[in-house]
């Protein structure tokens, strides 16, 4: 047997025995897990990483029931750490590092993947709402894509749509590719007993539930009952002890009440691990500019997410206001990519263009795609990275990515981000928040605790 195999098995061993250690007693033994990720750890990065991690576990209770929570389900916290931390991040940076040198091309960590573009709400202002619902990825497709992505170091694989629980081949998927790590963007309300009870035996799949708020809001725009269906399900989760997390939508109507401290308490109480906070952009079904955040809004948000992070015990990320964590936009193939339910390779779930379809061709050619290299050269699209967005901060950049790769729209209505009235609603706005961020200091702290979201102002 050759040496790389007996030390994968060696390794899987160990990991192994670790779980069922920290299993027994979780509150007490949680370390063992962490000591030995950062004895397994390649890169010094990464070792760093779990320090950090450490750091933040020690003496912090409230972190340490989510964990607890989780601990629950031995064998998805044994996929968590050996398909995502181990796989995904400490061995598969290696191998897509050198197979970005062999492409000419970066290779991300996570591909997003729409398995069908059906669903089963209509909810008003969807950003996916103009794919046609006919589309659907073939099995036989969506699992070479997970394959091929498995062999360039890539075990992180993000579902969306559509919603990716109506895709009648999702479990076998789960069950085909059990050494992935997955996450579904969902709108909850297919998720019964049933389907807990399948998530819980598979353990590789953490669903993130879609919420617009508390009841009112979510029920409107995504139809009467939702949000009790989504309570339902995150009760039915945190039972059999899959983490999960929260999709949410920032909007000019919104914003106050997405981020209030009485919402993340009960997010946090419903078992929440971690929140994706996206900026509403006017894409998809019915594009309204008059929902976008305003300058004002989108820089309270800076702060007011700061100090949610210090306060509550989940990973709070903000794709438009956290560039500096990532030295600017993560699309482009950059740190991810979408492929949508037709098959088109498009750089973000939000740019809804393509120069390449994944149909006939390999994971490999598809990420050496025009559009994706003009992006590549072009990131960072501003140097505060507080602006790194090249739909609402740098549209010029996004017109010039577009024509220069001959890229094409995925679906009807898709160009109206650059040319317009959305595109000029954009470029008013990236210059007014480009103004505002230019003039932002992060030692501004004391100044953001008076700020407050405008519901009007600079647009």
């Amino acid at each position: 047997m050759a040496f790389d195999s007996v030390k994968k098995l060696a390794t899987e061993y160990a990991l192994d025995r670790a779980i069922n250690y920290v299993t027994r007693d979780p509150e007490n033994n949680l370390f063992v897990i962490l000591n030995f990720l950062e004895r397994v750890a390649i890169l010094p990065e990464h070792k760093k990483m779990v320090e950090v991690v450490k750091n933040k576990f020690d003496n912090n209770q409230p972190i340490m029931e989510q964990a607890k929570r989780i601990a629950g389900n031995p064998k998805f916290l044994y996929n968590l750490v050996n398909s995502w931390v181990i796989k995904g991040s400490f061995q598969g940076r290696p191998i897509r590092d050198k197979v970005a040198q062999e492409i000419g091309a970066s290779v991300p960590a996570a591909i997003l993947i729409d398995p069908t573009s059906a669903c089963n709400l209509r909810c008003d202002g969807c950003w996916a709402g103009e794919y046609s619902k006919a589309n659907s990825l073939e099995p036989e497709l969506f699992s070479r894509i997970i394959k091929e992505a498995k062999d360039i170091g890539i075990h992180w694989i993000v579902l969306s749509g559509g919603e990716p629980f109506v895709y009648p081949y999702l479990y076998d998927m789960l069950e085909e590719h059990s050494d992935s790590a997955f996450m579904a963007y969902t709108n909850g309300t297919l998720i019964d007993e049933k389907a807990a009870d399948r998530l819980a035996e598979l353990a590789n799949l953490s669903p993130s539930f879609s919420l617009e708020g508390w009841r009112q809001l979510t029920d409107e725009r995504r139809g009467k009952g939702t949000f009790d269906k989504v309570v339902r399900a995150m009760d039915l989760l945190r039972e059999r002890g899959v983490m999960f997390g929260a999709s949410v939508t920032a909007t000019r109507n919104n914003v106050e009440e997405l981020f209030s401290e009485e919402f993340m308490e009960f997010l946090v109480d419903k078992g929440v691990s971690y929140i994706w906070c996206f900026h509403y952009i006017p894409i998809g079904r019915n594009p309204n500019v008059n929902l976008m955040l305003t300058a004002e809004q989108r820089l309270w948000m800076v702060g007011q997410i700061k100090r949610l992070r210090k306060k509550y015990p989940m990973l709070i990320a903000d794709f438009w206001n956290d560039g500096h964590f990532t030295s600017g936009c993560i699309a482009g193939g950059r740190q991810y990519f979408h492929i949508n339910a037709a098959g088109d390779v498009e750089p973000c779930a939000f740019v809804h263009f393509a120069a390449d379809n994944i149909k006939g061709k390999t994971l490999k050619e598809v990420l050496q795609n025009p559009l994706f290299k003009a992006y590549q050269k072009r990131i960072p699209f501003n140097e505060n990275h507080l602006a790194p967005c090249p739909i609402i901060d740098a549209p010029d950049a996004l017109r010039e990515m577009v024509e220069e790769s001959k890229a094409y729209p995925t679906h009807k209505g898709a160009a109206q981000v650059l040319d317009g009235e959305v595109a000029c609603h954009l470029d008013k706005l990236s210059f007014c928040w480009q103004s505002v961020a230019n003039g932002y200091r992060e030692t501004e702290e004391d100044d953001d605790e008076k700020r407050k979201p405008a519901q009007t102002g600079t647009r």
